[in-house]
C-alpha cells in the first residue's frame, strides 16, 4: 500500500493518463476495503464488549441483540472476503451477460429466461443497474437469446464465474403428460472493456448487417432498419444491438460488445492454459456444465465444479448466488496460484 501510495503522488505518473487512472482507480479500492476492515473490527470490539456486559448482567435481550450484530457483522465480513477475490485486471469492470438456451424449444427457451430472472433479481440485490442490450423472445414462451449490459463496481469480478452451462431438471409446465425434462441453457459473461484496454478491431474483419428490431420499444425500432449485426470473421463471433432508437447508437454498442467478446477471448486463452496446468495434476476437469438445477424428484441447486449445494431452490432461483460466486471464485484463485 505504501508503494501505491507512492506512486500515486508521482507527479511523473500524469504523463501517461490511462496508467494514472488506473493506479488511483487501484488506490481507491485498496482505500475503501482498509477503511471497511477498520470499520468492521472496530464494531466487533463494541460487541463484544456489550456481550460481556450483558453476560455480567443477565441481561438476555442484549444478549440477543448483540448475537444479531453478530451475525449482521459475518455477513458484511464474508461480502468483503469476496470482494478481496477481485484483482484481475478487467475485474472492475461493467459486463455483459449472454443468455442462450439450448436445444428444446419452448422448454429451453423458458429455462433461459428464468436465468435471465435469476441474474436480474442478483443485480437488484447488489445495487447493479442493467439494461437489456439485445433481446429476442420465444416463439411462445421465454427468450431465444438475450444480452445484458450490468453495470457497477466490480459487475465482471463478480460475475464471471457464472459463464458456462447451466441445467435445468424440472416437471415441464408444457408437457400436458407432465413428465420431467432436462433443460440446458449457455450464459457467457464478458467484461467491458475500458479506456484502458486496447483492443483492434480492422474493418476488413468485420461485416455489418442492418435489420429491423423485434425486441420490445414500441413502433420505431419495428418500422426502420435500426438494428446492428457485426460478425468478426476472423473468430466467427457475432454481436447484434437492437435497443437504440438510432443505428448509430446501436452500432456504437454493438461495436463496443464486440471488443468486450475480443478482450474476453484472450482472458480465456490465458484462463485455459491455467486450467490445463491444474487439469494434469488432477484427474477431474471443470468442464463447460457448470450447475444442476434439479426441482424434481427433490429440490437440489448444486455447483459442479465446487460440489456447493443448496436446497432452497427459490431464493437460488431469486438470485441468491454469493455463496456459488465465493467458491467459484477461490478455486479459480487456487488454478491460478498453482500455475
Amino acid at each position: 500500500m505504501d508503494e501505491l501510495y507512492a506512486l500515486s503522488e508521482d507527479p511523473d505518473l500524469w504523463a501517461d493518463a490511462d496508467r494514472a487512472k488506473t493506479v488511483m482507480q487501484e488506490r481507491t479500492r485498496l482505500e475503501k476495503t482498509i477503511s471497511e476492515w477498520e470499520s468492521l473490527n472496530q464494531e466487533a470490539g463494541d460487541a463484544y464488549d456489550l456481550y460481556e456486559m450483558a453476560l455480567e448482567e443477565e441481561d438476555d435481550s442484549v444478549k440477543d441483540e448483540v448475537i444479531q450484530q453478530f451475525n449482521d457483522l459475518e455477513a458484511r465480513l464474508e461480502a468483503l472476503e469476496l470482494r478481496r477475490m477481485l484483482s484481475g485486471e478487467a475485474d472492475a469492470n461493467n459486463c455483459f451477460i449472454e443468455i442462450h438456451p439450448g436445444a428444446g424449444g419452448t422448454e429451453s427457451q423458458d429455462w433461459a429466461e428464468m436465468l435471465l430472472r435469476m441474474y436480474q433479481r442478483w443485480c437488484d440485490a447488489h445495487g447493479y443497474k442493467y439494461e437489456m442490450v439485445d433481446y429476442q423472445a420465444g416463439d411462445e414462451a421465454g427468450i431465444k437469446s438475450v444480452t445484458v449490459y450490468v453495470e457497477g463496481d466490480m459487475a465482471y469480478g463478480y460475475l464471471k464465474t457464472e459463464g458456462g452451462v447451466h441445467r435445468l431438471v424440472r416437471i415441464s409446465p408444457f408437457d400436458s403428460s407432465a413428465r420431467r425434462h432436462t433443460s440446458f441453457t449457455s450464459v457467457y459473461v464478458y467484461p467491458e472493456v475500458d479506456d484502458t484496454i486496447e483492443v483492434e478491431i480492422n474493418d476488413k474483419d468485420i461485416r455489418v448487417d442492418t435489420f429491423r428490431a423485434s425486441g420490445a420499444g414500441g413502433q420505431h425500432v419495428n418500422k426502420t432498419s435500426s438494428a446492428i449485426r457485426i460478425t468478426h470473421h476472423p473468430t466467427n463471433i457475432v454481436v447484434q444491438c437492437q435497443n437504440g432508437r438510432s443505428q448509430h447508437r446501436n452500432r456504437e454498442e454493438a461495436m463496443a460488445m464486440l471488443k468486450a467478446r475480443l478482450y474476453q477471448l484472450e482472458l480465456d486463452k490465458r484462463n485455459d492454459e491455467a486450467q490445463a496446468g491444474h487439469d494434469a495434476k488432477s484427474d477431474i476437469a471443470w468442464g463447460h456444465q457448470i450447475r444442476s438445477y434439479v426441482l424434481h424428484p427433490y429440490q437440489m441447486v448444486k455447483d459442479l465444479r465446487t460440489s456447493v449445494e443448496s436446497g432452497n431452490t427459490e431464493a437460488v432461483l431469486n438470485g441468491d448466488l454469493d455463496k456459488f460466486i465465493r467458491a467459484a471464485l477461490s478455486q479459480r484463485i487456487g488454478i491460478e496460484q498453482e500455475s
